[in-house]
């Protein structure tokens, strides 16, 4: 969903030849240092420094903090890198290495998991790299290099690829004479993790975050002095606590050298018995979704309040991410809506309850950057989000990631978020149109991997250009047979009909390109539901549970006098 007005985006993609191409290339670097590769001498040593990642990720940085030091799977010692791809990020992860001038280098590291590369780089230096297309097991990327007259410090690096799995790297190794760094130190015992805070709490847990700590390949958790659980990431919940019972919190580090001492306790409250947020309004058969803004663009300002009947889920778009990954929180625009108050804003999600709507937080949007894809950041994701249901009383959750999305930890997320919230939960998603043309896709996978919990799937089928329908053909957007052809990949692809709906601009500023008028809506509705006002697609057989439809937004309708909600409302309200 796009907070300015009319801004056209679209994902660049990297294609197989392009892949196969870059490769070649890799290959083809490797093969001309062949004639570099020698035995390292008695005197020579490791150069690099942290090389087994027992230190966590000192000396080493890691691109769009894609990197984490885990303590499994591991070669040797007690800790590796794991680092993962997402969207245009490959997860690259370097150091600079000290080196001596006119010296040849061995160069190798451990990997295993995806496409895995190994390089250097550096001024007067032969660019080297190797790689591998992915391993279940440790396999180890060796070539080497030759330094320049004048280089004194090169940059070792590794990384994966766009799209591919998360990649595992232990026990680099730059061998050769000593650049003037020597051979590193072990490591020492990290310090005492500060910034302990207490988050999300339920009647049995209480989800903490801390600081992340210099060196430390994990942290302990104690409860009441006593430990709890531990965590390689900077946040854990403990569970199995009592109901409205206050509880003292601390948290070490720990490496291969040993532990912290404790971080200063804190006292935190489980929840009351029967406190959270209460069943919602059931979703109707066939119902419309639409996105409420809290920002102004141009489009009209609204209240809650001011968000016509004919919208059955409305979504306040959008959630905030917060500095622990995979959290968010919600920021009332008061300046920016005109002064619109919390304390009003708080009512009017009970008002519009009361009216039989479900009023729920979308996660994401054009400018989101919540990164979900470890069991740490789910964990923070389903603990904040429920958070936010139990502090503004939303009936659940959308998902609005078009900057990549992990299904492995997504759908651990919405598994947590379910388990806390109840059957009641509302969970919908707005994916691109790209997202969902195959059910390889990370979108796709997580509806199908949630498909017993998923209300529905709204796809955005805007702002994409032409795109394959199930049929094999392509469709221009625009046109019914884009929506409806659309459309039957997901209704053929595994989705419940009644888990289907169409999402597209409430009127021209609403998007770059792909508005379509409320009428070729209704048509793509009629021809996927009744077989009736089809265009040149015509899907093999009716869909007349499909859910409805979606637009972007109920301030960009005010704007255009409603004129979509006033057509598209009463229609999906007429399906069979």
């Amino acid at each position: 969903m796009e907070r300015s007005a009319g801004r056209s985006r679209r994902r660049r993609r990297r294609s197989r030849s392009v892949l196969g191409g870059t490769l070649a290339v890799a290959t083809a670097a490797a093969l001309t240092v062949t004639g570099l590769v020698s035995t390292a001498q008695a005197a020579d040593i490791n150069n690099a420094k942290n090389a087994g990642f027992e230190s966590g990720l000192a000396n080493w940085s890691c691109s769009g903090g894609s990197g984490a030091a885990v303590s499994s799977p591991v070669r040797s010692g007690t800790s590796a890198l794991k680092a993962t791809p997402a969207g245009q990020d490959n997860a690259r992860c370097s150091q600079s290495v000290k080196v001596k001038p006119n010296s040849t280098y061995a160069l190798s590291s451990w990997v295993q998991g995806g496409y895995a590369y190994l390089g250097v780089s550096g001024t007067g230096t032969t660019d080297v790299s190797t790689w591998t297309p992915g391993s279940s097991s440790w396999t180890k990327l060796s070539t080497s290099f030759r330094t320049g007259a004048n280089t004194t410090s090169v940059t070792v690096y590794t990384h994966g690829w766009y799209g591919q799995a998360a990649y595992f790297a232990d026990d680099v190794e730059v061998t050769g004479p000593d650049g003037g760094g020597g051979e590193e130190p072990g490591p020492v015992i990290p310090a005492a993790p500060a910034g302990l805070t207490a988050g999300a709490t339920t009647t049995s847990s209480v989800a903490l975050s801390w600081n992340a700590v210099s060196g430390a390949t994990g942290y302990k958790v104690y409860r009441n002095g006593v430990q709890a659980t531990t965590s390689t990431g900077t946040s854990a919940t403990v569970t199995g606590l009592t109901a409205d019972t206050a509880y003292q919190f601390s948290v070490s580090a720990t490496n291969a050298a040993g532990e912290s001492v404790k971080s200063a306790a804190i006292s935190a409250r489980t929840a009351k018995e029967g406190t959270g947020p209460g069943p919602g309004p059931a979703v109707p058969k066939h119902a419309v979704t639409g996105y409420w803004q809290n920002f102004n663009n141009g489009a009209a300002v609204q209240k809650l309040t001011d968000v016509p009947a004919d919208y059955d889920i409305i979504a306040v778009s959008f959630a905030d991410a917060t500095p622990t990954q995979g959290a968010v929180t919600f920021n009332l625009d008061t300046a920016g809506l005109g002064g619109y108050t919390d304390a009003q804003f708080r009512a009017d999600i009970k008002t519009k309850q009361a009216q039989g709507k479900n009023v729920i937080i979308s996660i994401g949007g054009e400018l989101g950057t919540v990164r979900v894809d470890n069991d740490a950041s789910a964990t923070a994701f389903a603990n904040s989000v429920y958070a936010l249901m139990q502090d503004y009383g939303f009936n659940g959750v959308d998902i609005d990631l078009e900057n990549g999305l992990n299904a492995t930890y997504m759908t651990k997320a919405l598994r947590q978020l379910s388990a806390k919230a109840g059957s009641k939960l509302v969970i919908t998603m707005a994916p691109q149109t790209i997202d969902m043309q195959s059910t390889s896709g990370e979108y796709f996978k997580t509806a199908l991997n949630i498909k017993d919990i998923l209300t529905v799937v709204n796809m955005q089928y805007y702002n994409s250009g032409s795109m394959l329908g199930c049929d094999g053909k392509v469709y221009s957007q625009g046109s019914v047979d884009f929506l409806t052809a659309l459309a039957c990949i997901q209704l053929e692809g595994g989705l419940d009909p009644s888990q289907v709906g169409i999402g597209v601009p409430a009127s021209t500023r609403g998007a770059g390109s792909g508005y379509v008028s409320p009428s070729i809506v209704n048509a793509a509705l009629d021809c996927l539901a009744k077989g009736t006002n089809c265009g040149s697609f015509k899907p093999s057989k009716t869909y007349p549970s499909l859910r409805g439809a979606m637009t972007w937004s109920t301030n960009w309708d005010a704007t255009a006098g409603f004129a979509w909600s006033k057509a598209v409302g009463p229609h999906v309200r007429s399906l069979p």
